[in-house]
């Protein structure tokens, strides 16, 4: 489905624009044009679908359905939810945004917004056809673990005042009639699509054009010069050098195909494809008009440092 994005932008970087291939800048600008279109593709439809879902489920209904549960068990469940969700880190902003306007507890939130990215089953059939299905289940539990743990961490800290105060608003006072007719609620939908990609166009775009620049002028060979098998501090490294590197799950693993052949240790690749599907500049602008700076950092730091752990951990095993 993806691939007519990719289409398109060479149709407009090659034959349009008349840039050369292999080139770091027509590189550069081919995945700002890619990546802009498919962002925005994807956030219109998930934002719009989950919206007309929403309208469905007013606030109150959702908080009375959690009334009860057992805080692990929600973390688990939506790290869960994460998975069978197929989304990139930006994409799965809106149901993140849309989970805390219908009352969801913060950390849950959390939970699922690290596992969508982290984890998907596109991912995990590339890994288990090109790696075995040790790697492809080291990949799932790690990823849920790394999910439910920073989630529960998140919750904890009680940080629900680092979230826009016009979040709370909306989950206190939108609560949408049960006789809607289907017009209505596509009309609500729209507007409130409207709404949200008014609030981060500007953002989205600067977080792509920084990605852009990375990707166009950052050689591949970089990550396995400074990040080798013999550097002490490879794994938190590879997740500095992750973080701007935006892409899904499934985009990424040619990388990790092409790190482990040429020598990079399993827990510095599995660290690095983390971070690069699970923290990236695009969220992080987002995510910053929706969450305060000191939440957006917690949220950074605390998967950042799980995700470090991880990668120690499974070089120590391997």
């Amino acid at each position: 489905m993806f691939r007519i994005f990719t289409l398109l932008a060479d149709k407009i970087v090659y034959d349009w624009f008349g840039l050369t291939p292999g080139r770091h800048f027509s590189g550069a600008v081919h995945f700002f044009i890619e990546d802009t279109v498919k962002i925005f593709f994807l956030l219109s439809v998930i934002i719009f679908s989950v919206a007309v879902i929403r309208s469905f489920f007013p606030p109150e209904r959702t908080r009375r359905f959690l009334l009860g549960k057992k805080v692990l068990a929600g973390h688990i469940l939506a790290a869960l939810l994460g998975v069978v969700t197929p989304f990139c880190s930006c994409s799965a902003c809106p149901l993140f945004i849309g989970f805390l306007e219908a009352g969801i507890p913060l950390g849950i939130t959390f939970s699922f917004l690290i596992s969508a990215p982290m984890v998907n089953e596109i991912a995990l059939i590339l890994l288990f056809g090109l790696f075995g299905w040790k790697v492809a289940a080291i990949y799932l539990g790690v990823g849920l673990l790394v999910a439910v743990a920073s989630g529960i961490v998140i919750g904890r800290l009680r940080m629900e005042r680092f979230v826009a105060d016009y979040v709370w608003q909306l989950q206190m006072g939108e609560s949408e009639p049960p006789d809607l007719t289907w017009r209505d609620r596509f009309q609500y939908a729209v507007d409130y699509t409207k709404d949200i990609l008014r609030r981060i166009s500007l953002f989205v775009l600067a977080g792509i054009a920084a990605g852009a620049f990375v990707h166009g002028y950052v050689p591949q060979d970089f990550l396995l010069h400074y990040a080798g098998p013999d550097n002490l501090f490879a794994v938190p490294l590879a997740v500095f050098l992750g973080v701007p590197l935006y892409s899904n799950a499934a985009g990424v693993i040619p990388i990790v195909q092409a790190l482990m052949s040429k020598g990079l240790p399993l827990g510095t690749t599995l660290a690095f494809m983390m971070a690069v599907t699970a923290l990236s500049f695009p969220e992080a602008v987002i995510l910053s008009q929706v969450l305060k700076k000191e939440l957006l950092a917690v949220f950074f730091g605390t998967v950042a440092a799980a995700i470090v752990a991880v990668g120690y951990l499974f070089n120590f095993i391997m």
